[in-house]
């Protein structure tokens, strides 16, 4: 028996990378998955996004789990839709247990424009905030308890993201969702659910793993000379590594803790 055994979890930006990542760990531990995506691009981001058919593929590595998986397309900077989706995989799962507010964008490329710091804003702070507000109910109603995970960065806690309005979003918008992160831990923690954030490096997946963002990396002397230099001898770190320290944070192994921003880095904070 996994240590999720009948557990409901709700992961935004599931349809690849850490949210795929974390759809499959969860499962493997018993878990159900609610799992929503934009499965889409958006225009100020400059390297290829998420697609239906990625999400379709978790929906089957779930499903090859014996897991049951609810799974739709949703922006979540739409909060109506987010409520929706999350209120019909509750209605089918029986419940709601963990939120993994993951779905994020990086928004950098050769030729910034003043949309990419709305984007980076609106998705990655705002849309923890819809993803939060909207499971806050059926977490509560449960009376269980329950974890909520938010993926932040190094680059929440460190000034490491580069001048361009995308890159300067995201850092801004990492750093934001820590304090999103401290004020629900304090105001949930008298219904016994418990708010952390994970802070991964560089990871392995194909947000960073492209031609846009190798470009960028290279090119631009503040990301390569802080941004991508870990202290143990590894370039990335794999999705897995991070999911690791999401099954322990909303497992009982970690029933005390709550209000942690918790890297999963490589020592790259360390270093700094």
């Amino acid at each position: 028996m996994g240590v999720l055994e009948g557990k409901v979890a709700f992961i935004t930006g599931a349809a690849r990378g850490q949210g795929r990542s974390h759809a499959i760990r969860l499962a493997q531990e018993g878990a159900d998955i609610i799992a929503v995506d934009i499965a889409a691009q958006i225009e100020s981001v400059a390297y290829p996004m998420a697609t239906p058919d990625d999400l379709a593929e978790t929906v089957r590595a779930v499903e090859a789990l014996d897991r049951r998986i609810h799974a739709v397309r949703v922006d979540v900077r739409d909060r109506t839709a987010l409520q929706k989706a999350v209120d019909a995989g509750v209605a089918e799962l029986g419940g709601l247990d963990i939120v993994i507010a993951n779905a994020g964008i990086a928004p950098l490329s050769m030729h910034p424009s003043e949309q990419e710091w709305y984007d980076a804003i609106d998705v990655n702070l705002t849309g923890v905030y819809h993803t939060i507000e909207v499971a806050k109910p059926a977490l509560v109603a449960g009376g269980k308890g329950g974890s909520i995970v938010i993926t932040s960065s190094t680059a929440g806690l460190a000034g490491i993201g580069g001048g361009t309005p995308g890159a300067l979003g995201y850092t801004a918008a990492k750093h934001g969702v820590v304090g999103l992160m401290r004020s629900y831990a304090n105001e949930l923690a008298a219904h016994s659910i418990r708010v952390n954030t994970v802070h991964p490096t560089g990871v392995n997946t194909p947000m960073v793993v492209n031609d846009v963002m190798q470009e960028v990396l290279q090119n631009d002397p503040h990301l390569k000379t802080n941004a991508t230099v870990n202290a143990l001898p590894v370039p990335m770190i794999e999705p897995e590594d991070i999911s690791n320290a999401v099954v322990f944070l909303t497992s009982d192994a970690g029933r005390y803790i709550t209000g942690v921003t918790l890297p999963v880095d490589a020592g790259f904070l360390n270093k700094r």
